[in-house]
C-alpha cells in the first residue's frame, strides 16, 4: 500500500476523462491533451516540493516517449534515459518503460531494460484504467521502482555515479 505522501501526491494528479488510445483517431487527441495537462501538474507539483525528478516528451503523434529520470542518493545524481511506446490497447494496458542502460543488472527487469511492474502496479492500473494517465505510471510505477531498486544497484556496485552527470539541472 502507498504511504501517506504518495497517496497525497498523486491524489494532486488530474484522472483522465477520455477513454480513446492511439487507433481512435477522433479521440486521441483529446486523450493526448489530458495527458500533458496531467504530467504538467504532477511536474509542477514535484517542483513545488523539491522533488523534480524527471523529463519526458513524445512524438508528434504521442505514441513514442523518451526523456531521462533521475534519483539521488547520498547526494549524487544518477541520471538514466527512459523510454517506451503507447500501447495499442492503451488505456486499458499501461506502458512499459524501459530504462536501457540498466538492462540485466536486476531481476526486475525484463529483456530491453523494460522495468517490472507487474506485480505492484498492473493491477492498480487495471482497477483505475481509463482514469489513470503517464502522470499516474511515473508517479505509481516508475518512481516506486526507482526508488527501491537504484539503491540496491548502487550498493551492490553496478550502478556507478559518473562525474558531470546531471550537473547542467
Amino acid at each position: 500500500m502507498a504511504d501517506e505522501a504518495t497517496r497525497r501526491a498523486v491524489s494532486q494528479i488530474p484522472l483522465l476523462k477520455t477513454h480513446a488510445g492511439p487507433r481512435e483517431r477522433a479521440l486521441w487527441p483529446q486523450r493526448l491533451k489530458e495527458e500533458y495537462q496531467a504530467l504538467i501538474r504532477f511536474v509542477e507539483q514535484n517542483k513545488a516540493a523539491d522533488n523534480d525528478w524527471f523529463r519526458l516528451e513524445s512524438n508528434a503523434d504521442g505514441t513514442r516517449w523518451t526523456g531521462t529520470c533521475w534519483f539521488i542518493h547520498e547526494l549524487l545524481r544518477y541520471e538514466f534515459r527512459l523510454e517506451f511506446d503507447i500501447p495499442v490497447t492503451y488505456p486499458d494496458t499501461a506502458p512499459e518503460v524501459a530504462v536501457p542502460e540498466l538492462d540485466g543488472k536486476t531481476a526486475k527487469m525484463y529483456r530491453g531494460g523494460k522495468v517490472c511492474l507487474t506485480e505492484h502496479f498492473a493491477p492498480l492500473w487495471a482497477r483505475n484504467a481509463p482514469r489513470f494517465g503517464l502522470a499516474h505510471l511515473m508517479a505509481l510505477g516508475l518512481g516506486p521502482w526507482l526508488a527501491v531498486e537504484i539503491p540496491d544497484l548502487i550498493g551492490k556496485g553496478l550502478v556507478v555515479h559518473r562525474e558531470g552527470q546531471g550537473s547542467n539541472q
